[in-house]
């Protein structure tokens, strides 16, 4: 059958491709040559600014244009040449050999991939579409996220909201504060996110320059290399064997999958509110809850969050792992783990969007909310008893247990009758009977 949405085996392509066919700019095979030629050429560009070689204005603006404006059909004759080559890398180079032919700049042919190994291109070309995709896709749909997570805290400030520590009733806290939570773990993640490089590795077969010094002695290829990697926008890994050790990209990895779990936690939480009836969710005429029960609306954009973050992780761990170990020089393990590094960005986009759209159909229950809250008059009992010793009233944590432990009838009545048996002040009486399960929410 032709690979459409509905043969592809991946769901990425399939069932979620209209979410994230963008992606293919970055990740998909494509996107890799075109990644490539933009290193080749910008390489070739370099050395012709040092002066190795002279190119005419023709060349130089129609190479510009290619790396600019390369397409499909571009990448499609690329794949041709591999046919003959079967050598991905190689196969970019016969490529550009021959774009040269047409500007009339066949005298810098063989400056094409001068000195280099495939790796020196692909250690570049990745990190530098990883780097994109993050800047453009990844970082601006996390912080979307996280901002309309933090406009629903705002919304949601004033709103007293009854607490479950270990699945049961607890101090009272605010709706606002617990979103609050998230947008704080989130943002220290990103903080950590962004302090970390992205690396790339360029030096030659084995990472010592040899091609390049044995040909130019004297020229000072470390500081060429380093500057070469930070124009394209990277920083060059110093100490390589053939290939960049992908330390700092695995760095991105686990600090990805310590986001995506933020947000598990968080998709648990608010399915947790929505069974608890804290929630409840806009419909949509047409839409289906349960294919048995006419009645249900459920939480599937929180399930499919968590579906996708915790596929996402899984293939982040992998990457994570794998990626930084290596045979001696290089095996070639690497080259088909980093063809796989879109996936799971992909599975996090999805879940992205998954959350914001099950944000949007949340609607507060007030009713039950503060139904919860008056059920639960026993949550006072925290506040009575630190009050009590404030005023060094003797056991008071004792006499709060002995009132409302395994106590099912504790409500407002009981504990006032609890705290006017108190031998203390009226004034201080006065101060505990104020505190009720809807204002004991702390600052």
């Amino acid at each position: 059958m032709e690979l459409t949405p509905l043969t592809a085996i991946s769901a990425i392509d399939g069932r979620y491709r209209k979410q994230v066919q963008h992606l293919d700019e970055y990740f998909s095979e494509y996107a890799l040559m075109k990644y490539r030629v933009l290193i080749e050429v910008e390489y070739l560009l370099f050395l012709e600014k040092k002066k190795f070689f002279k190119l005419s204005t023709k060349a130089i603006k129609h190479l510009q244009k290619l790396a600019a404006d390369f397409g499909p059909e571009d990448a499609q004759e690329i794949k041709q040449i591999e046919f003959t080559t079967n050598h991905d890398v190689k196969a970019v180079e016969y490529f550009l050999k021959n774009e040269l032919d047409k500007a009339g700049g066949k005298e810098a042919k063989e400056w094409i991939h001068f000195g280099l190994t495939s790796q020196d291109i692909n250690n570049t070309a990745v990190p530098l579409s990883w780097k994109h995709a993050i800047e453009y896709e990844y970082l601006p749909g996390l912080l979307n996220l996280n901002a309309q997570l933090k406009l629903l805290a705002q919304e949601w400030h004033d709103i007293p909201m009854l607490a479950h520590t270990h699945g049961q009733p607890a101090s009272p806290t605010r709706l606002g504060k617990e979103i609050m939570v998230f947008v704080e773990r989130i943002e220290n993640q990103v903080e950590q996110f962004i302090g970390i490089p992205f690396s790339g590795k360029f030096g030659g077969a084995t990472g010592n320059f040899n091609a390049h010094h044995v040909a130019f002695p004297k020229m000072d290829w470390v500081k060429l290399g380093n500057e070469f990697v930070a124009g394209i926008g990277l920083n060059r890994q110093q100490f390589t064997t053939q290939i960049e050790h992908y330390d700092n990209l695995s760095a991105h990895f686990d600090c990805m999958k310590r986001i995506n779990n933020i947000l598990i936690d968080f998709s648990r939480d608010v399915w947790s509110y929505v069974s608890m009836e804290y929630f409840k969710q806009k419909t949509k005429k047409g839409e289906i809850g349960s294919s048995a029960m006419p009645h249900k609306v459920n939480p599937i954009d929180f399930e499919n969050a968590e579906g996708n973050l915790g596929l996402a992780n899984a293939v982040f761990e992998h990457l994570a792992s794998k990626l930084p170990v290596s045979r001696l020089q290089r095996d070639l393990t690497d080259s088909t783990v980093l063809r796989n590094i879109g996936v799971p960005v992909a599975h996090t986009l999805i879940a992205f969007r998954s959350l914001e759209k099950g944000l949007g159909k949340l609607i507060i229950n007030d009713a039950k909310i503060h139904e919860d809250l008056e059920n639960n008059w026993a949550v006072v009992a925290e506040a009575v008893q630190t009050i009590l010793r404030r005023e060094k009233y003797p056991n008071p944590y004792e006499a709060l247990k002995d009132l409302t432990r395994g106590n099912n009838t504790i409500d407002k009545k009981s504990i006032h009758q609890f705290i006017d048996g108190l031998k203390i002040s009226d004034a201080v009486k006065k101060e505990l009977k104020k505190i009720t399960p809807h204002n004991y929410t702390g600052v």
